[in-house]
């Protein structure tokens, strides 16, 4: 196997110095955006791996066009941008970066918790227009986060990261998921059903896959469930909410507000989202701070290094795709 790699997008150091020392051919798009499809589907072709990101939509024509690849090696957790039904029928392996950027994401999280709340945002907003009128017993009033109850739909490791934060701040703890998970159950949390949560929590937070069945899994009939003081948090994936409802939602005040860091057609909003002054609105930053963004790379790249050693890659999506002819291929 020719060590061949396209890295689709600049990632960070040390990333591309580790597949550059032990490729035979490394080639990495220049430019700090995503290729098109059809450069894709004209890049692809002659490398055995290729590092790609959340934003390159690998579907079976990019599959099928890249001959001779042997490994997809997604910068992400979440590999919803990959047909890995299709990578698997053609033997083509696909990587994650699952854990890396559990506490980033926890951590703004509760950036956006604590300012959709207490309206950090519109309160920045009034102090650089110049327009603080003074102090005011019934100025700005926000919600109260301490001694609150939140509700956390997918009990992974970040919804888990999020609940240890909250135990600071003396939250009741409910969380909505397939099966129960010991260490929430450990801080205190309650496994309950997905509308019991949306009906008693204060903050509502998402941290979801998104597949079939969590796409619009909250549309308007579950975000009526929720308080009319209730916030709905969301750093998983845009399209587990219903955007458009959600911006009725809003505008109606059934719901208190949203702090977003993804949506459902990105880069792009719903039209109204914007206008919206109960909202705290971020570009998909959950992950980014240098340390976990290179370290990001750094496991995807190591994903590809194992399969140039003819190891297993530890981060397989479909290991059905593994088989004894991969071992010791270089």
């Amino acid at each position: 196997m020719e060590r061949s790699v396209l890295i689709t997008r600049l990632v960070p150091d040390p990333a591309p110095e580790m597949l550059r020392a032990a490729a035979d051919r490394f080639t990495m798009n220049p430019a700090d955006r995503p290729l098109e499809p059809a450069e894709l589907i004209r890049s692809v072709p002659g490398h055995s791996a290729v590092l790609c990101q959340l934003t390159d939509r690998i579907d079976r024509s990019v599959l099928e066009a890249a001959r001779g690849c042997r490994l997809i090696a997604n910068m992400a957790v979440g590999f919803n941008n990959i047909d890995v039904e299709a990578a698997t029928e053609l033997g083509i392996l696909v990587t994650n970066t699952p854990g890396v950027l559990t506490e980033a994401t926890a951590d703004l999280t509760w950036a956006l918790i604590l300012a959709v709340a207490r309206r950090v945002v519109e309160g920045d907003a009034v102090m650089r227009a110049e327009a603080f009128p003074g102090w005011g017993p019934l100025y700005m009033l926000g919600a109260e986060v301490s001694g609150s109850t939140l509700g956390l739909v997918g009990p992974g490791r970040i919804a888990t990261a999020v609940a240890r934060r909250a135990v600071g701040f003396g939250m009741r703890l409910l969380y909505h998921g397939r099966r129960p998970n010991p260490e929430l159950d450990t801080l205190g949390a309650r496994l309950v059903e997905l509308d019991e949560l949306l009906a008693e929590s204060d903050f509502v937070s998402l941290h979801v896959p998104l597949t079939d069945q969590t796409h619009h899994l909250i549309d308007a009939t579950r975000l009526a469930r929720m308080k009319p003081t209730a916030y709905l948090i969301n750093t998983a994936r845009g399209p587990v909410v219903d955007e458009s409802a959600l911006v009725e939602a809003l505008r109606a005040g059934r719901i208190a507000g949203a702090g977003l860091d993804v949506y459902e057609r990105e880069p792009k909003m719903a039209d109204g989202l914007a206008d919206c002054p109960n909202t705290v609105l971020l570009p998909h930053l959950g992950s980014a701070t240098r340390k976990t963004r290179g370290a990001m790379a750094a496991m995807a790249a190591e994903n590809i290094l194992a399969l140039w050693r003819g190891q297993k890659p530890p981060n397989l999506v479909n290991p059905d795709a593994w088989s004894p002819e991969h071992e010791g291929r270089v």
